[in-house]
């Protein structure tokens, strides 16, 4: 690619010129994890694939990155005014053969296909077992699922064996061959003469792709990778207690690892419905309970409503607006200790009657007259304020 036809490595990345070296590893692994020509058959993926390894390369290492910023793409091409290969600013090229040396490509395909394994991993054995990458889905619960448990069916699509050549790549009747060019390890070294110095570099084997192994007549089905892309559904059981947010893990329900790597897993995040009259806190439930004015006044007996059902409540004389009480017991379970449960909360609001009737209206004029500062010793109190 020559330096006229370039982008700019940063907009390559789509990130800022300031990015921070979190952001510069962001951006890199969700772009090659989309473009990687492993799972993105278009045409101009491998290209793109390409160009933004080659953005990362630089963009990931401080000093080169340093040297691009000063030099443009001049501090880091190893062609630039170099005699014999070597670059101006030292050091040996900063990519290697084939599709260069991605850096953490082994990091990237196990963590897209199946994490963990690592780079030195992959170098070291290309065919060490690596795990299957664990995937998300999520699921709606209403608020009484949430409190009191539940079993869903879930649905999500993972990465799996091929199941005509059984995750190995080849067609039937064939197998892979170890790589010639890297004699299965996976890396190619490279050298290049500075100064009457030579430098090595390990770069990704670019007949093997890393993985140390060739596929001469690959599976039809899969197209050599060995895995598909397959939806899938599986029944879940949500403890009671889950909270709105929360994430489940289901072991083993991700997707399929390398080389007998074992599964992912499946994290399932869970959304809850708001409920029309309760709000939850941690594992306790809130409600406003209107009564109306005499009730307030005379006290009563009242029903309120729980996540349990209805329950008695005796509603002393006097109540004012704003007074809560506490039902013990009846708030939500707790997830790691079912018996035990939080408490539910009543605020109780007196209701102003309104579309009175003249009958009513004149009822109401004779209690208000009737009434004496001792009934309303808060009104007192306000006014004995300004008085003084």
């Amino acid at each position: 690619m020559a330096n006229e036809n370039k982008r700019d490595y940063y907009e390559v990345l789509g990130v800022a010129k300031d990015a921070s070296d979190a952001d510069i590893k962001r951006a890199y692994r969700k772009l090659a994890a989309q473009y990687h020509p492993d799972v993105n058959h278009d045409p101009g993926a491998e290209d793109k694939f390409k160009e933004i390894n080659e953005a990362n390369e630089v963009l990931s290492d401080p000093e080169k990155r340093k040297r691009y910023d000063q030099f443009g793409f001049a501090g880091v091409d190893p062609s630039f005014n170099a005699g014999a290969g070597g670059s101006p600013f030292g050091g040996g090229s900063p990519f290697g053969g084939g599709f260069g040396d991605f850096g953490d490509l082994g990091d990237l395909f196990g963590s897209f296909f199946g994490g963990g394994g690592g780079r030195s991993a992959r170098r070291s054995n290309p065919n060490a077992p690596v795990r299957g990458e664990d995937i998300s889905a999520s699921v709606d619960l209403t608020f009484e699922e949430a409190v009191f448990g539940t079993e869903k069916e879930v649905g999500a699509s993972r990465i799996e064996n091929c199941d005509q050549c059984h995750g190995t790549g080849a067609a039937a009747g064939n197998s892979a061959e170890t790589c010639l060019r890297c004699h299965g390890t996976g890396t190619v070294r490279t050298q290049q003469n500075f100064m009457g110095m030579v430098m090595q570099s390990d770069s990704v084997c670019p007949d093997c792709h890393g993985s140390g192994k060739v596929i001469k007549n690959p599976c039809p089905r899969c197209k050599g990778k060995g895995k598909v892309r397959r939806a899938f559904k599986t029944r879940v059981h949500f403890p009671a207690g889950i909270d709105d947010g929360q994430t489940l893990r289901v072991r083993g329900e991700g997707c399929d690892g390398f080389n007998n790597g074992g599964r992912g897993d499946l994290l399932v995040t869970v959304r809850v419905r708001k409920h029309p009259i309760l709000t939850r806190q941690g594992q306790d439930l809130y409600c406003e309970m209107p009564i109306t004015f005499a009730q307030a006044a005379l006290g009563a007996e009242v029903e309120v409503p729980t996540i349990d059902g209805k329950v008695r409540y005796s509603i002393a004389e006097g109540t004012q607006t704003g007074t809560t009480f506490r039902l013990r017991g009846k708030g939500v379970p707790y997830v790691n200790d079912t018996k035990k449960r939080g408490d539910q909360f009543v605020t109780v609001v007196v209701e102003t009657p309104t579309r009175l009737t003249r009958e009513q209206k004149e009822l109401l004029r004779q209690f208000d007259q009737s009434a004496e500062e001792s009934n309303q010793p808060k009104k007192k109190r306000f006014f004995d304020f300004f008085k003084k």
